[in-house]
């Protein structure tokens, strides 16, 4: 089965919201059980589309992409037939691939991942396209300069061709910044019950032994973009401090943790610590002082309270 980690780099703001719509094409070779060919489409990072070369159509992942017929009844049969056309030439640019690696068996990917951003408060579009292959960069859109990056020189055969392609160039900046954005708002609107809802998490502090750091979890949170860390006298602090990756739950909602190493510190001076959370859309920040009996552990009878 195959793990997309995608990872989406933001411009948070506790009050701007940034909007994401994003699709992911995925070729494959030498993987036993897996679809050659894989392509997803996302909405703020959540998968609201899937096609695969088994299945060979395109389905909604979310209850309220199913509105889109309403507009369009044609929709789903469109999408399933451009995909159909698009799973061909992924396929066969894997073995273009492999000619120019000097490749001929092993396991192989390719994938090209695109799509667009705006803002809601000054409705600023960004927009990107890039390739990649065995989990390298390939080839990369430079939209501002319409021009093509080429990072390894088995591209460059590819940049040189595409550079030269003005109407291929054309479409390409007219779908990101024209198409892509319509088709965004299009999307929010229809599931703006799901997609613009803010869920504010519940916030613990865990330790595992008393020795160990700190993690301050928040849990349950909705949208995905978010932030945390940990702050002192009123100063973010980054020394001993280590954040991990927002994860999804089972509910659609997101987690994330940020740890602090506070065994160098008297136990007196703990309550200097607190722990922030900044939620895209949520006006104020959740600010939780970080006090011993608030800490639940495997290691002792202390119990968990959570305040927002």
């Amino acid at each position: 089965m195959f793990v997309f980690l995608i990872l989406l780099l933001m411009q948070l703001n506790a009050v701007t919201v940034n909007h994401s719509l994003q699709y992911i094409y995925t070729a494959s070779s030498g993987i036993k059980n897996c679809p050659e060919f894989v392509a997803v489409g996302l909405v703020d990072g959540n998968e609201v589309m899937y096609y695969d070369s088994n299945i060979r159509k395109a389905k909604p992942k979310q209850d309220w992409m199913k509105n889109v017929t309403e507009d369009d009844p044609r929709y789903w049969d469109f999408q399933t037939h451009q995909l159909s056309r698009t799973q061909k030439s992924f396929i066969d640019g894997i073995e273009v691939a492999k000619q120019r690696f000097n490749q001929t068996g092993g396991v192989h990917v390719f994938q090209n991942m695109y799509g667009c951003e705006f803002d809601d408060e000054y409705e600023e579009v960004e927009g990107w396209e890039s390739f990649g292959y065995d989990g390298e960069d390939f080839i990369a859109l430079d939209l501002k300069t319409e021009r093509w990056f080429a990072p390894v020189a088995q591209a460059l055969v590819t940049k040189k061709k595409w550079d030269n392609e003005k109407m291929k160039m054309a479409l390409t900046k007219n779908y990101i910044t024209q198409i892509c954005p319509d088709w965004l708002r299009k999307y929010l609107d229809y599931g703006k019950n799901s997609l613009l809802r803010t869920v504010v998490p519940s916030v613990s502090f865990l330790q595992t032994s008393p020795s160990s750091p700190v993690c301050c979890n928040a849990t349950g949170f909705y949208p995905r973009r978010a932030e945390m860390f940990w702050r002192k006298d009123g100063e973010e602090i980054h020394d001993g401090v280590e954040k991990q990756e927002i994860l999804p739950n089972n509910d659609g909602t997101f987690q994330m943790s940020i740890y602090i190493d506070l065994s160098s510190v008297p136990t007196e001076d703990w309550t200097k610590y607190k722990c922030v959370f900044q939620l895209s859309g949520l006006k104020d920040d959740l600010v939780i002082q970080l006090e011993k009996t608030q800490i639940l552990s495997n290691y002792g009878e202390n119990k968990m309270r959570s305040e927002g």
